[in-house]
């Protein structure tokens, strides 16, 4: 069972900026090729860190609210270390004060399941795709990720049938019916041992672009069952 990887749906044209990059240009940029987040790379092509919409926000936000309190220099002993750091970001002006590092990556053969629970881990929108000397090569989103459930249902169909059912199950094509609906998967038949059931469901939830997995599946034998806890001497 194939599975899609970073590199088939990453954008491999990626705006980037570097660390001495001033606070104007950043969001020029990211005005201009309509983005919400780029990353800064060093004069190598490696990855320092990332810049989104809402580091830059951010720093307005407690500048403005420094203004207002007239703590313009931010520098309060009781403060805890994030909060020291916020401060500090918000009074940046270049891509190195602004960022947000260490930068979290991926690399192109990283599969599209992983990119997403990364994203979902750190709450954040985009990953920088490098390569093993930790280069920029590429950036995935959460629309790139999203693109995987565009994919046909018939394609859907056949790999469920051909490549979890019939090569890493071994089941017989006529075991269970399989049907496909607007990325939903059903799977209704009788099985030989119970057993099978949840690989055949657990593998058919894991292949690209399935929404969901219905089981209508049956069996003939019930093999789950445990066997009693024997004695210790």
């Amino acid at each position: 069972m194939e599975r899609r990887t970073i590199a088939e749906v990453m954008t491999p044209a990626v705006v980037r900026v570097g660390p001495g990059t001033p606070f104007k240009e950043i969001t020029a940029l990211l005005a201009e090729h309509h983005i919400s987040g780029l990353p800064v790379t060093d004069p190598d092509g490696r990855v320092v860190g990332v810049i989104s919409e809402t580091d830059l926000s951010t720093r307005q936000a407690r500048l403005y609210q420094g203004i207002r309190t007239g703590r313009g220099r931010f520098r309060m002993p009781w403060r805890s270390r994030a909060e020291r750091a916020a401060d500090a970001k918000a009074r940046g002006l270049t891509a190195r004060e602004l960022m947000s590092a260490p930068p979290v990556t991926v690399h192109p053969g990283d599969s599209l399941v992983a990119a997403a629970r990364t994203m979902e881990q750190h709450r954040i929108e985009r990953l920088p795709v490098v390569d093993t000397a930790g280069r920029l090569v590429g950036i995935v989103t959460r629309r790139d990720l999203l693109r995987i459930f565009l994919r046909p249902d018939e394609e859907i169909r056949d790999e469920v049938v051909h490549d979890v059912l019939g090569r890493t199950l071994w089941l017989a094509p006529s075991a269970v019916r399989v049907t496909v609906e607007d990325g939903v998967v059903t799977l209704e038949g009788r099985l030989e041992r119970r057993s099978k059931i949840p690989f055949a469901v657990g593998l058919t939830r894991q292949v690209d672009g399935v929404v969901a997995v219905v089981d209508r599946l049956g069996w003939r034998i019930d093999d789950t069952g445990t066997r009693p806890p024997q004695a210790v001497p």
